[in-house]
């Protein structure tokens, strides 16, 4: 059997560099490289393990025999083993096998920088390379005009387990499956962007993908590495950006993954205070640890460079702000100046955006953020934590909570709705209805609406019309589109069926022109981050529960006049303020019979008149539909 021999990637600049925390390209030189030495092929082995006092490689070329392939610890004191095995290819499973100092205690582990793993429930590792030759030159080269934070931005946030099956095998869809169904799907419903729910490998079904084990690998589920980079590639070339959810928040406990890795708590923080989290029982990275930063960094600068990827949008950032995150008193310790925040973990946030903006055109960082902490989405140089984007979690919970409501009691919540104008424009905020407000007994979107049925379908058309109308960018999870009626399952397909009844193909209807008037009218997203991209014309007629305001872009000729009417009776020739004279034309309509609608309730071309109304000297009666809404444009 080959011996391993002595073989390194690293430099001495390379070492220097991950002890410092400031590699962030790790994974060109740890994991395992099929590589050809002195003429002879195998494969390179390097890990991170400086509690070991051994570590082999076990696998399926030696029976998973401990100490028959010993790596070598490199001189430096950076505690990376390392070697050459001949004859050991692509395609073979490994390992590592680690003896620690602490007490002898003996650990097997993945390996971090794996490009592939064993399909769940099997844990072990695999050589591989993923060739793939790039068709989106086209797509990479205009990338930060698609991906600008003046562009229209609507994604599409899927699960790929269950966006559909395989009806004859029950199963679900590959990758190459969806590179068909679902970028022609994404394409037709005229999303920009879609957002992948974690794809590397996780080993708990039930954990949705967020509890990683293998986070320099596509999840074996669906396929081959190349295979999903096909999917991407496939994207691309049809003008659709690809964001991934990424998980540098926490990491479960499987005996196989970086918990507890060479006997030590090598990645996880080892104050239980700060290494644990209560929440999701898992374990929580010490950002601090310099190694560790340089594996985060280099985990998001990987997808963004061996798999095209466009965004990452990082979930649960508020767990990683605060220190008391979901604790109770006495179960944290203060920072060094007494506070809350975790110091370490905003400075790690801070590097990550820098690094990855600095080193990749026209990308985008989304952060998934519940609180008030300032300037998520402001660049670091002026004191922010870096990020592209941040989801709008206020307007979500504010905007649900009305629409909820019967309409008869609308008119004593209005403020639900207006007072996300004042702190819209104090972030890039992105308008989130996503997995999790369709899960855990809160009904599905669709359910959440009162009424009868046509008025359950009324206000979720209303619903959408005003997010796609309100500032910011959009994202709608899969289902929510055409109305999913049950809760979102993971372990089932979305219910397709329902799109044989009027109602529900009204709502995909609606959702594809909203994404085409998003896409289309300047106004919807030239200035969707500035406080000067909007003005309130009415929002204190809480009698009627209606708002009128106008969308601003570049140019007034562009300027949009919304008007939403938040109650079950149409209004008719309702008087409102307009910000010039001219003729104002219906562009768009949310009772339209194709919708689901009436169809009674329209718009012809109308003259304004010079008549004072909402402190304007223009005004003009328009109709607005029972729970429903119009946008009107000015035309010569």
């Amino acid at each position: 059997m080959a011996e391993v021999i002595a073989y390194s990637l690293f430099t001495e600049f390379d070492i220097d560099l991950f002890k410092s925390g400031k590699h962030y390209k790790l994974y060109e030189k740890f994991g395992s490289h099929v590589i050809t030495v002195d003429g002879t092929e195998g494969t390179y082995f390097a890990v991170w393990a400086p509690s070991a006092k051994m570590v082999s490689v076990v696998g399926d070329f030696n029976y998973w025999i401990e100490g028959e392939h010993k790596l070598n610890v490199r001189w430096d004191e950076s505690g990376i083993w390392e070697g050459f095995i001949p004859d050991i290819g692509k395609g073979s499973t490994y390992k590592y096998k680690i003896q620690s100092h602490h007490n002898d205690i003996k650990t097997e582990k993945a390996d971090p920088y794996a490009r592939r793993c064993e399909h769940p429930p099997n844990t072990a590792s695999i050589v591989w390379d993923s060739p793939h030759k790039w068709k989106d030159g086209k797509w990479i080269k205009n990338r930060h005009k698609n991906n600008a934070i003046n562009a229209p931005y609507s994604v599409y946030e899927v699960h790929m387990s269950s966006w559909k099956r395989h009806v004859e095998e029950d199963r679900f869809l590959s990758y190459l499956e969806m590179a068909d169904e679902l970028v022609d799907y994404v394409k037709s419903m005229n999303f920009t962007h879609v957002e992948f729910m974690p794809v590397m490998e996780y080993p708990f079904d039930p954990s949705w993908g967020y509890q990683l084990t293998g986070y320099y690998a596509p999840t074996s589920r669906f396929g081959y590495p190349e295979e999903f980079k096909i999917l991407v590639d496939r994207f691309h070339q049809n003008g659709i950006g690809v964001i991934l959810d990424w998980v540098p928040s926490h990491f479960p406990e499987d005996a196989h993954g970086l918990g507890f890795f060479d006997g030590s708590q090598l990645y996880e923080h080892p104050d239980y205070r700060k290494g644990y989290h209560p929440d999701w029982k898992s374990l929580i990275f010490n950002y601090g640890r310099p190694e560790v930063k340089s594996f985060l960094i280099s985990n998001a600068m990987f997808w963004l460079d061996e798999y095209h990827a466009d965004g990452l949008r990082v979930d649960a950032v508020a767990s990683m702000l605060f220190l008391d995150y979901s604790r109770n008193e006495g179960e944290w310790e203060p920072n060094q100046f007494g506070g809350r925040e975790n110091l370490e973990a905003i400075a790690f946030m801070k590097e990550m955006n820098e690094a990855v903006y600095s080193s990749f055109d026209g990308i985008q960082t989304i952060a998934e953020e519940s609180t008030s902490f300032p300037m998520v989405s402001r660049p670091t140089f002026v004191g922010g934590l870096g990020f592209g984007m941040k989801w709008m979690m206020g307007w979500m919970h504010d905007t649900l909570q009305y629409f909820s409501k019967d309409p008869i009691y609308r008119k004593h919540h209005q403020n639900d709705l207006t007072f996300s104008m004042t702190y819209a424009f104090t972030e890039n905020f992105m308008l989130p209805l996503s997995h999790d407000e369709v899960v855990y007994g809160k009904r599905s979107i669709l359910g959440r609406m009162p009424g009868d049925e046509w008025q359950r379908f009324a206000n979720l058309r209303l619903l959408y019309a005003y997010m796609f109308t309100h500032p910011g960018t959009k994202l709608l999870f899969q289902g929510a589109e055409f109305g999913q009626s049950e809760e979102w399952n993971f372990q089932e397909s979305l219910d397709w069926h329902l799109l044989k009844y009027d109602f529900h193909k009204g709502i995909q209807n609606l959702v594809k022109d909203l994404n085409a008037l998003y896409k289309k009218e300047p106004a919807l997203y030239e200035k969707q981050f500035t406080a000067d991209g909007f003005e309130w014309i009415e929002h204190n007629d809480a009698e009627n529960s209606s708002l009128i305001y106008i969308r601003k872009g570049e140019h007034p000729e562009n300027d949009l006049i919304i008007a939403c009417n938040m109650t079950p009776i149409p209004l008719e020739d309702y008087r409102i303020g307009l910000p010039a004279k001219g003729r104002i034309k219906e562009i768009f309509n949310s009772d339209l019979k194709k919708f689901g609608g009436s169809g009674q309730y329209k718009n012809k071309i109308t003259e304004s008149e010079e008549k004072a109304w909402h402190h304007r000297n223009h005004s003009a009666p328009i109709t607005i539909p029972p729970l429903g809404l119009v946008a009107f444009k000015y035309v010569k």
